[in-house]
């Protein structure tokens, strides 16, 4: 994707990517959003404001990599955590209950 704009604020169906995602993780009922930025965080968390937590990934080494910069807010919380990238604006807040379910054996 060649543009300034940081990926997942690129709109899709009049709203960023990122939009979609969040409104799906939060209508699942996730109590708690940490959102990995790297290049192109201040866009970000200018979006999203005071709705996620954030953490900075200073060198993108993958998903897992993004995952272990969530620890801090992660380590004294019991439960399920469910990793979403910023860019599947397709998912749905039933997708996500799904695997919550599934990640408990329902």
């Amino acid at each position: 994707m060649k543009s300034k704009k940081y990926k997942v604020l690129h709109e899709v169906a009049g709203k960023p990517m990122v939009e979609h995602v969040l409104e799906s993780v939060k209508g699942s009922g996730v109590d708690q959003v940490v959102t990995i930025v790297g290049h192109g965080a201040e866009s970000v968390k200018g979006h999203l404001g005071e709705r996620s937590l954030y953490s900075f990934q200073e060198e993108q080494l993958g998903t897992a990599h993004a995952v272990q910069m969530a620890k801090s807010h992660l380590e004294d919380k019991e439960g399920t955590t469910i990793v979403v990238c910023g860019d599947t604006p397709l998912i749905t807040k039933e997708n996500i209950r799904n695997i919550d379910c599934a990640s408990r054996g329902c």
